[in-house]
């Protein structure tokens, strides 16, 4: 699937490749540059990958296919296979401990089964501005309570690049919101031209966002005091790739985000000041695209 999605593109799956694991290296180099405890981060991420296959529905519909033995070395594989890029990285830091702890534990995981969405219903403050906040928020909100979790020890530990971290992964979340499309009808009910359309969405975006983020940035503020200036830069990045994914989502609309725009997210978020560049290109694209849905 993912050679058809390259070749549609007009890419050549060995550069594709090529260039996702470039933007994996430079991703990974940065943050055990960044954080102190990077490597525990690093694991945390690695099974989030996995734990998305092991979905109940998923799950059931494999053993349905392969039989039950057959089944868990199915499930074995294809998460060694997503953790590899990791493993091999924690290798190259010589993080001997870490790795073991994440192989076992993908292992465990691939034996197990469980929703990894539900169907319960949880409150938000963004029901006026429906769609992207109230569905996301709903979907990932144990996420943003882990960030406040992460952000209380690095205030217990007195490690404040651990604390930008938390504030980071508050940001990320938040961007995770902004990758699935709506259906069209969501797009072509509102009485907005292209400009603003995407203008409306950039300041809801930039709303909601600051409401999830205020409890983590007045923590590390309170404590942080003397490192508030670095502490706005890092608001203000994540406000700014906050405005690449929606363009880049609009770019893309009414299909999902390709390799295409993920490369370049991803070489963005190695080099922030492509951003410069990005944001335009993106506005661009998602301008051309929109106006099929709106006057």
């Amino acid at each position: 699937m993912m050679n058809r999605q390259l070749s549609d593109l007009g890419t050549p799956p060995i550069i594709g490749y090529l260039l996702l694991l470039l933007v994996f290296i430079g991703l990974s180099a940065y943050l055990f540059y960044k954080i102190t405890f990077a490597h525990y981060a690093y694991i945390f991420i690695a099974l989030f990958f996995t734990s998305k296959l092991s979905d109940v529905r998923r799950s059931d519909f494999l053993k349905n296919c392969f039989g039950n033995e057959r089944y868990r070395k199915v499930r074995v594989l294809e998460n060694l296979i997503i953790i590899l890029p990791f493993v091999l990285f924690l290798i190259y830091k010589q993080l001997f401990y870490s790795t073991a702890i994440l192989i076992i534990m993908t292992v465990l995981i691939a034996l197990l089964s469980f929703k990894t969405t539900y169907s319960i219903t949880i409150p938000t403050p963004f029901y006026k501005k429906p769609f992207e906040f109230t569905v996301g928020f709903r979907n990932t909100f144990f996420l943003f309570f882990i960030a406040y979790g992460l952000t209380i020890v690095s205030v217990m530990v007195d490690n404040f690049n651990f604390g930008v971290f938390s504030l980071m992964l508050v940001f990320l979340t938040i961007l995770c919101c902004y990758l699935k499309p709506e259906n069209e009808y969501f797009v072509w009910s509102y009485s907005f031209t292209p400009v603003t359309f995407l203008i409306e969405k950039i300041k809801t975006a930039l709303l909601f966002s600051s409401y999830l983020c205020l409890p983590a940035l007045f923590i590390l503020s309170l404590f942080y005091f003397e490192h508030i200036v670095v502490l706005l830069i890092f608001t203000l990045l994540g406000y700014l790739y906050l405005l690449m994914i929606i363009l880049a989502k609009y770019a893309a609309y009414p299909n999902e985000m390709g390799l295409a725009q993920a490369v370049i997210i991803g070489l963005t978020v190695t080099f922030p000041p492509m951003l410069i560049v990005v944001i335009p290109f993106f506005a661009n694209q998602s301008i051309s695209k929109l106006k099929a849905f709106l006057r």
